[in-house]
């Protein structure tokens, strides 16, 4: 069994993503390959990871990455309307596992902000703010 440290209890966090804001921001700017290697945060190993399983759940490419993404707004088991916050701790927890073990909140940031520009609303960065800054 995989031990659970701290900071992985507790989801998506935008502020412990690693990634360079230049690296971030070429990627949310640029246009999409389609090689999922261009997601800031994924590398081979986690690109294996990703295209591992069957059917829906095998991820070969960046479209059905942020595809997958999209399943994940929702809705929710009510019918309800899934809300920015609880739509990046779906699909953190969706990397988990499908066994992304770094990056994760790099992965979610870096498609979250990509797909907020092609449907603004879908990511809304500033409830993640906090008086700290």
């Amino acid at each position: 069994k995989e031990l659970l440290t701290m900071s992985d209890a507790q989801g998506y966090d935008p502020k412990r993503s690693r990634v360079n804001d230049d690296t971030m921001a070429d990627f949310i700017r640029g246009t999409v390959t389609g090689d999922v290697t261009e997601v800031p945060g994924i590398g081979p190993a986690a690109a294996k990871k990703l295209a591992c399983g069957e059917g829906d759940e095998k991820v070969t490419n960046t479209y059905q990455l942020i595809g997958k993404f999209l399943m994940l707004k929702g809705p929710d088991e009510d019918d309800n309307k899934v809300e920015s916050m609880e739509h990046c701790e779906k699909f953190w927890y969706w990397l988990q596992d499908k066994g992304i073990s770094a990056h994760r909140s790099a992965i979610v940031k870096a498609v979250a902000c990509k797909v907020n520009g092609l449907f603004p609303g879908v990511y809304d960065p500033d409830l993640y703010d906090d008086d700290d800054e």
